[in-house]
């Protein structure tokens, strides 16, 4: 009996007996790969079983053939999917840039990891009755690809329409001394503008304008006018606004949002265990006006696991206060989570609930959904359980406070728990970093810095806060909890958005082999890796002249964590099932982990629903978006206000770090201060320096000598646009001996005169 493939845009390839014997039917690679880039939503491997009607040693060819085209380079492996290189995952976020010949509409991937993001046709969405999609406009879309080689290489579905962004610009507004005025740019390739006297709108010296543009003339600055004010920059917020507002943070509750969250009244302790008399303690940042966690751990008395510890972890039940389908809902996935910026803190929900009814603050009764694990002597979960409790936090406790009662300084709090709770935490941890140690998550060494501040806003001066076994504490409980959400959820056959992390891509790997040949270290080829290979690298350069180089790139050869219905695992921790459970105030997708857990277990009101399961695919692309704008938003406001303490230094000499390497010049970090720069390839000196990829250098063509990834270096300051986070440095250290360069150099050439080639075929 003939079958036809499940496929979305074509028929059956073949019509033979799908059981096996003298006409049992194998798909060749091309049907293949014909067949994932026309249903990269139906691409993992049992799909693709199925759809060939692939059996028994059938689906072992399968997993081989899979296997070889990743190899060649033909397939990549995204979440449980597969799919061509390149190619757009079946949902994700497009910006609308034009129209084609018959007016459709065209976008492009906000996030694509290529060279050259592909162009998607949206196809009209009608009967939704929501406004229509325009140019400058973000959409969630289902893709699809196409077999035009003339026209777009994929088809579009809108799936949700985000807010509209406005041709506005951001800007601070200067008045000059004689009198005229400009607009200063935010954006490091932003032009400055002119704004004439009677588009002013009211704007004053310093403020922060939106302003729309004009287009520019032959001659002179282009023109603007001020549509809004935004705020002064005297104010000590002002340079976060400027992130908030270039990445459309939402940061204002809307009035029906606050009304909800006022008009909560606390829950009972109705229908939840009463675990009030459970001395859990929480343990945050000193600063923390927000408390998510709390902790507790006891010997595990039982004859049978000698050794062993019992592990309670007990987090705010957020969904106890915001319900499915609430304003407070929809605002908190708009906002998808808390943003956290050296001066201000924009949260996911209102202070009412992520400050008040929800943290579990010292004293109170609150309520919390717990998970009780314990764990062998070695480390090693052995079961675990989920309740839904009204406890009372003991103590609330800072990192270096917990930790200075463990190594013998006690204050008034630490001092009457020692014995009781601190102690038995910290025996518990020894037992979990056991486990932790033989599970061989990756371990990069890269320190993090934190600004502080002054009263006015301004830098006051940028640490390294101490790596704590307090915040190791913490950390492992919280990745434990994680491990039994997802396990749970799992077992109970429940959709949930899983926290994953796929392996470097094959492409990566290879990018990164050659880097650490030119070091004499090798890197074990295979698709199946593990983080054990990359801590094996990571400890050979311990201590050595290149650890922080071999660190940087081992780093950037990481894919990036996001959320997803679909389960991978998390490469970073090496675990097989991870989600985020732990941080419902500041996070969404914990939010739904909780409203799962209380759907399958029977937890009471609050769970989720199946409007929600229905929309996880759309969910899980929305908060991974939202991710990456906090990210990008987070990291901008740190160079502006690094920018503005350095402004007044120009000309004096810093030392320094490489932190990038491009055929433009040298990006360079200013370990004191966190700080980055750049330093144009034209100001290196009179040699003409050729850029290597791989070894992440460039050098010079006559001397061979030059600069690298992660060298230490000493630079000058020579230019600083503070509200835009940009400097220019001038080298000063002398280029060093490249070993290597003048290989790497003709191998360079040869990829040079290859992808020239390619270029003009395609141009013919």
């Amino acid at each position: 009996m003939a079958r036809r493939i499940s496929g979305r845009h074509h028929g059956d390839p073949r019509a033979t007996d799908t059981r096996r014997g003298k006409d049992a039917y194998r798909p060749s690679r091309d049907e293949v790969l014909r067949y994932i880039a026309e249903n990269p939503d139906r691409s993992g491997k049992r799909e693709i079983a199925k759809a060939f009607a692939l059996r028994g040693d059938d689906r072992i060819w399968l997993k081989d053939m899979l296997r070889d085209l990743a190899d060649e380079g033909l397939l990549e492996k995204s979440r449980k999917r597969h799919i061509r290189p390149g190619a757009l995952p079946h949902v994700t976020v497009l910006e609308i840039f034009g129209r084609d010949g018959e007016g459709g509409l065209l976008a492009r991937p906000i996030d694509y990891q290529g060279d050259q993001p592909p162009t998607v046709a949206l196809r009209s969405s009608r009967g939704n009755g929501g406004p229509a999609p325009g140019i400058g406009d973000r959409v969630l879309a289902k893709t699809f690809p196409t077999d035009d080689e003339s026209g777009p290489a994929y088809t579009g579905r809108v799936m949700k329409l985000f807010e509209k962004r406005s041709e506005a610009v951001l800007g601070i507004f200067r008045v000059l001394k004689d009198g005229t005025f400009r607009i200063e740019p935010v954006e490091r390739r932003q032009p400055e503008l002119i704004v004439d006297k009677e588009f002013q709108n009211g704007a004053k010296n310093g403020d922060l304008v939106e302003v729309e543009p004009s287009k520019a003339g032959r001659y002179g600055l282009p023109k603007a006018k001020v549509l809004s004010v935004l705020g002064s920059l005297t104010s000590e917020k002002a340079v976060s606004m400027i992130a908030i507002h270039a990445h459309d943070i939402p940061h204002l509750f809307p009035p029906d949002v606050l009304a909800e969250a006022e008009a909560l009244k606390p829950v009972t302790l109705e229908k939840r265990e009463d675990w009030r008399d459970l001395p859990l303690v929480t343990i945050d940042p000193a600063d923390a006006k927000d408390h998510d966690d709390a902790v507790f751990a006891v010997p595990d008395t039982d004859e049978n696991n000698v050794g062993g510890v019992v592990v309670t972890v007990a987090i705010a039940d957020v969904a106890a206060y915001v319900r499915p389908g609430t304003p407070l809902d929809r605002e908190a996935l708009k906002r998808g989570n808390s943003v956290y910026f050296p001066d201000r803190v924009v949260p996911m929900l209102p202070e009412r609930i992520s400050n008040n009814l929800c943290s579990l603050r010292e004293g109170e009764d609150k309520p919390a959904i717990a998970v009780r694990m314990t764990f062998s002597a070695e480390g090693r979960k052995i079961r675990h359980s989920f309740h839904r409790v009204m406890m009372k936090s003991a103590a609330k406790l800072a990192y270096p406070q917990a930790q200075a009662a463990i190594d013998g300084v006690l204050d008034d709090k630490t001092g009457p728990i020692l014995d009781t709770v601190l102690k038995p935490l910290w025996d518990a941890y020894a037992v979990l970093k056991r486990g932790r140690d033989a599970r061989q998550p990756l371990e990069l060494d890269l320190p993090e810095r934190k600004i502080l501040l002054k009263e006015d806003g301004t830098v006051d001066r940028v640490v390294v806060p101490e790596r704590l076994d307090a915040h190791k504490l913490i950390e492992e409980f919280m990745i434990q909890a994680n491990v039994a959400a997802a396990e749970t959820l799992e077992g109970r056959k429940q959709a949930l958005i899983y926290r994953i992390h796929d392996a470097p891509s094959l492409a990566k790997q290879e990018s990164l082999r050659e880097f650490l040949q030119t070091l004499s270290l090798s890197l074990a080829r295979g698709a199946q890796m593990r983080p054990a290979q990359f801590n094996s690298i990571l400890e050979r350069v311990r201590g050595a002249d290149n650890e922080a180089l071999v660190n940087e790139v081992v780093l950037r050869s990481q894919s990036q964590a996001e959320y997803s219905p679909a389960n991978i695992g998390h490469f970073g921790l090496n675990l097989r099932r991870y989600a985020h459970f732990t941080s419902p105030i500041r996070r969404y997708a914990d939010l739904i982990v909780h409203r799962a857990l209380i759907a399958s277990l029977g937890l009471g009101a609050g769970g989720l629903t199946r409007e929600e399961e229905a929309r996880l695919e759309e969910t899980a692309v929305l908060i991974s978006a939202t991710e990456r704008r906090a990210m990008a938003a987070e990291r901008e406001t740190v160079d502006r206000l690094i920018a503005a303490y350095l402004a007044e230094r120009v000309d004096e000499r810093f030392d320094a770090r490489i932190s990038g390497v491009t055929k433009a010049g040298l990006f360079v970090t200013l370990p004191q201060f966190g700080a980055d720069g750049f330093i144009p390839v034209s100001s290196l000196g009179g040699d003409y320096y050729i850029y290597d990829e791989t070894a992440r250098s460039l050098f010079g063509e006559r001397s061979g000598k030059g600069y690298q990834l992660a060298d230490r270096v000493e630079v000058r300051l020579v230019e600083v646009a503070p509200m835009a986070g940009a400097m220019r440095f001038e080298m000063l250290t002398e280029p060093k001996p490249l070993p290597g360069s003048r290989r790497s150099f003709h191998k360079a050439k040869g990829r040079a005169r290859a992808s020239q080639g390619r270029s003009r075929g395609r141009r013919r």
